[in-house]
């Protein structure tokens, strides 16, 4: 677990402005796929991605340290209560967190620190970090979104219900961020596209800031 422990995170003399950008959606929008659309089209920034912590159970394919930080729940508490995360959210039965060090270090190295994480942990981390950028991704209805769930074909069928109810609330409050990007189907390089040029507009309108998290 070290390697989750806090540093003290002072930016590096000379190094560039770095913004801290939180992705956010209801589940089955897409986040995962968007994030890796990004990683294939870089735009010239120099991004991390912030590995989130979760006490839900891997999916098959998930790799441990790459899709997320798995621990069980007293491993999660021990982070949490020791004030080594950032943000942390219960979100359909399972815990969710940023862990701290990831994003100071990528702060202080220049390093722009996108974060991937639910709507609960974004307004903790706005509250926390007035100058994160919010962005929220939508799906093209919410049909599509019912049907994107139904076809990922990793949940129950109560699971599936919580979830969905829960896109309904989270949906309702996309006008708390910043930007509103549809995430439509077939057209996830797009998407990430855009997410690019909001954050190369952002770097152009606040080129020299430094944020401390």
């Amino acid at each position: 677990m070290s390697e989750l422990l806090p540093s003290a995170g002072d930016p590096v003399e000379g190094a560039p402005g770095a913004l801290l950008v939180i992705i956010s959606g209801p589940s089955g929008v897409g986040k995962d796929t968007i994030i890796e659309a990004m990683r294939r089209v870089p735009d010239g920034h120099a991004y991390d991605y912030i590995v989130t912590c979760t006490t839900r159970p891997r999916r098959p394919g998930e790799v441990d340290g790459v899709n997320y930080h798995f621990l069980d729940r007293d491993q999660f508490g021990a982070l949490r209560d020791s004030g080594e995360l950032l943000e942390w959210a219960e979100v359909h039965g399972n815990w969710y967190g940023t862990p701290r060090r990831q994003v100071r270090e990528a702060l202080a190295a220049g390093r722009d620190a996108i974060l991937k994480i639910d709507v609960q942990g974004a307004r903790s981390v706005k509250e926390r970090v007035p100058e994160a950028i919010l962005i929220f991704v939508v799906p093209p209805s919410p049909e599509v979104l019912l049907q994107r769930l139904k076809g990922r074909a990793t949940e129950t069928l109560d699971e599936l219900e919580l979830r969905r109810r829960n896109a309904a609330l989270e949906l309702a409050r996309q006008g708390d961020y910043d930007y509103v990007v549809v995430n439509e189907t077939g057209q996830v390089e797009k998407t990430a596209t855009r997410i690019h040029e909001i954050i190369a507009a952002e770097h152009r309108r606040r080129p020299d800031l430094r944020v401390r998290v």
